[in-house]
Formats: structure tokens, C-alpha cells, sequence
């Protein structure tokens, strides 16, 4: 590793520490802000010492029961500014999109350092759109989910859904007839898979360069849990290697085992989640990074950032990628065409909660009712994304409003360029991008 790539792995995984993440940790219920380390580099300061084990036990800033003893002499031991700091100096050195990436990542991790020491009392608020620009580069706005939701209607309507007692009474039902048996996730998981896998391969690979061809795009286990503050944690790996060293490119994928989803809600779920989506995004970026293709930041891809922004919005994007069209009517049957509107109707409920929450002051059961209300997530969804994850100090600001600021853009930029042109950039083919560096890439 060299002077930059020590400071990059200082200060993603120092940020993480200090919130209680451990990106060491298999499971999604462990992980928090760093969502892969598979480089073979040896593990930075700001993960090893005594004081970062501590303070992971305790939950970091954000446990039940701060451990304030743990905080102080991990932010006595860890010089955390200095890292990020070392990280934009080192940067200035680099080629202007390498430099613009990690600018952003740096002002996304300094936004994260602000926001754990306004939670312990040491600095100011940290102002709402701060936050959201720091990990979308867009200013906050609300959701508008007016098209989507009357699309949704129509739909239902044709597949014989009476909508006179409301439209939120004629989806519950429409998924109560889809329900997907957690119970069978398993093995209805590798079967959604491997056709998503196919239809990457028709649709997808051909517009990449010739090397990715043969990189294993879905290589995961799905795996239920009971009573998971989320709904399914997406686990990326990538540390296991053949005899002769070559990844495996390996991942889980952990699904809640309360969840309510249709079967073609589901059928979204995997496309973002696996292939095209999350991980056969981190697969191809491992390959990059093998090949020497990619620079050490695509080893360490961490949440609240411009790239995870981008990430979502490529996954949100997959099951459109998967089918080689542009546009949600384009799917090729109505019921899928339903699924993914509900689906996008849930991400873009992610930024209501996160505007309502954060922007507007609003209770939490107002949030739930207009979430339920005009997004039609289900009443599970609801409360969640209105408590657990929109009123959570770091991923209500910055993390749910990246879901629908990526989708949008992701989705202006498959149509405006051709496939050949604007998959490769999206999936790192020609430089790691963000969210606002992929600009850098397309218009070159």
C-alpha cells in the first residue's frame, strides 16, 4: 500500500469503527459503513488497535449505551481528520477523475466525522443539506411519486384490481395473491438468480469489454434472518481465491424473514441486489482492481458516499439492464411491470422519509401514514423507513435520500446514451465514478 491508500483505508474504516461497523464481520446485522474489504492488504491502524475492538463491542457512537470511555481513547489513539486530510493532499496527485473521486469520498467522510461528534455533543449540528449534497451532490427535494403511483393503477386495474375502495386496498391484495414463501427463499433465490444471471449475459455482457466476460457475476447465497432492522443486507466478500490465488468473487445475501414481498417484487429485489446489480457491480470492481485497472479505493466501497449513490442507482436500474430496455413499460409482462413501480415507489418513499424526517421536523406517524399512503409500501415498510432507518442520525440524512438521486440519474443517463457506452462507464470500465464523476467519463 502506498501513502494514499493508507490514508483511504484509514479513514473509510476508521469512519466505520467510529459508528460501530466491522467490515470484517460476514454478516450485514455486523456491517456498517464499509461494505467490502477484499484487497489482501493488510488491515490500517484505525481497525486493529485495541481501542477500535472496544469500540466495535460497544456500537461505536450509535450503541444502545454510548461507551464514552471507548469513544474518547479511540479518538485519543485514532487522529481520524488527520486521514481524511492526508487523503485529499495525496489525491491533488492523482488524474483529475481519480482526483474528483476521492474528493468526493473525502467530503463524504468528513460529513460522517461531523455527524458522530454532533451525536456526542462535541460540535455543532450538522445542517440537512450538507448531508444529502455530501452523498448525492444534489440539494434535498421532496419525492414526487404522483406518476409512478397512477401508472401503478392502471396496471392494476387491467389485471382486474377494483380500485373503488382505494388504490392501497387494491395493491395489498394484488401482493397477498404474489406472496413469496420465505420460507422457500433459498431455493427460490437461485432460480430467480440464475435467470437474471441469463439474461445479464444476452443483454449485458456483449456491451462490455472482452475480460469481464468470464467474471462470475452472481456467485452468492441467500440466507433468512429473524427480526433484521433491514430488509435484506446484500454481504460482499470477495476474500476467497482459487489454488492459484484468482478470486472467487463470493457473497451473501442475508433477507428478512418477516418480510412482505411479491413474487415479482422479489423478482426486482434480486436483479438489484445480485446480478446485474450489487454484486456483480463489487465482482467486476474486484476484477478491475486484480487487473490493475482500478485503484485501491474500489477495495473499500463505503455507504453515504457519491459512489454508493451511483451503485443504487444502477441497481435500481438492473432489472431494466437485465432486459436490454430502457423503461418500465418495456418489461415484458404487466405483473413485472407492477413489481418494479412498487419497488420504485419504496425508494422513492426512502427519500420522503429522509425529507419529512429531516427536512420538515414531521413525527414519525405521519411519516408511516403518507409513506403507507402515497408510496403503497407495505405497513412492515412503513415503519421502518420511517423509524429504525429515516430517524437514525447518518443513514436517514445521507443514505435514504441516494436511492431515489441515483435511480433518476442513472436512468436519464441510459437514455441518453447508447449501451455500448454507458454500461461500461456505470460499472467502472473505464475509472472508478461516482454519482457526479461519471459526468467526467460519458462526456469526454
Amino acid at each position: 500500500m502506498n501513502e494514499l491508500d493508507m490514508h483511504i483505508a484509514d479513514a473509510v474504516l476508521g469512519i466505520d469503527t467510529l459508528w460501530g461497523g466491522d467490515v470484517m464481520n460476514p454478516s450485514g446485522m455486523g456491517r456498517f459503513i464499509a461494505d467490502s474489504w477484499f484487497s489482501d492488504e493488510p488491515l490500517p491502524d484505525s481497525y486493529t488497535h485495541p481501542a477500535a475492538d472496544r469500540l466495535r463491542q460497544t456500537g461505536g457512537v450509535f450503541g444502545k449505551n454510548i461507551d464514552r470511555e471507548a469513544v474518547d481513547r479511540y479518538l485519543h489513539e485514532m487522529n481520524l481528520p488527520r486521514a481524511i486530510a492526508g487523503l485529499r493532499d495525496q489525491a491533488v496527485q492523482c488524474p483529475s477523475l481519480r482526483r474528483s473521486y476521492l474528493d468526493g469520498l473525502a467530503l463524504s467522510l468528513e460529513t460522517m466525522w461531523d455527524l458522530a461528534l454532533e451525536l456526542l455533543g462535541m460540535g455543532d449540528a450538522v445542517p440537512y443539506a450538507r448531508c444529502v449534497e455530501a452523498s448525492t451532490g444534489k440539494s434535498p427535494e421532496p419525492s414526487h411519486p404522483e406518476a409512478m403511483r397512477d401508472h401503478a393503477a392502471e396496471l392494476l386495474g387491467r389485471a382486474g384490481y377494483d380500485q373503488g375502495h382505494g388504490i392501497l386496498q387494491s395493491v395489498d391484495a394484488w401482493r397477498r395473491d404474489r406472496v413469496t414463501p420465505m420460507a422457500s427463499v433459498q431455493a427460490l433465490g437461485a432460480a430467480v438468480i440464475a435467470r437474471f444471471d441469463a439474461l445479464s449475459r444476452k443483454n449485458l455482457v456483449p456491451h462490455l469489454p472482452r475480460e469481464m466476460a468470464d467474471v462470475p457475476r452472481a456467485n452468492i447465497g441467500f440466507l433468512p434472518i429473524k427480526d433484521a432492522w433491514f430488509s435484506g443486507s446484500m454481504n460482499y466478500i470477495g476474500r476467497a481465491r482459487t489454488a492459484t490465488g484468482a478470486p472467487l468473487y463470493e457473497a451473501t445475501y442475508e433477507i428478512n424473514a418477516s418480510l412482505q414481498i411479491s413474487y415479482p417484487e422479489f423478482e426486482q429485489l434480486v436483479s438489484h441486489e445480485v446480478v446485474p446489480g450489487h454484486v456483480t457491480t463489487f465482482a467486476y470492481l474486484q476484477d478491475l482492481y486484480v487487473r490493475g485497472q482500478a485503484g485501491f479505493e474500489a477495495t473499500v466501497l463505503t455507504m453515504n458516499t457519491r459512489a454508493a449513490t451511483l451503485f443504487e442507482g444502477l441497481a435500481n436500474n438492473a432489472i431494466l439492464i437485465a432486459h436490454g430496455v430502457n423503461e418500465v413499460k418495456e418489461l415484458p409482462d404487466e405483473d413485472l411491470q407492477i413489481g418494479v413501480l412498487l419497488a420504485l415507489l419504496q425508494d422513492d418513499a426512502k427519500n420522503q422519509a429522509s425529507y419529512m424526517t429531516w427536512g420538515e421536523g414531521r413525527p414519525q406517524a405521519e411519516v408511516a401514514s403518507t409513506l403507507r399512503r402515497e408510496y403503497l409500501v407495505t405497513e412492515e415498510r412503513a415503519d421502518k423507513l420511517s423509524g429504525a432507518w429515516g430517524r437514525h442520525p447518518l443513514l436517514g440524512r445521507m443514505y435514504l435520500p441516494a436511492y431515489r438521486a441515483g435511480t433518476e440519474k442513472v436512468a436519464r443517463l441510459r437514455r441518453s446514451y447508447p449501451a455500448g457506452r454507458v454500461l461500461p462507464a456505470i460499472y467502472g470500465c473505464n475509472g472508478l465514478v461516482d454519482i457526479e464523476t461519471i459526468d467526467m467519463v460519458l462526456t469526454e
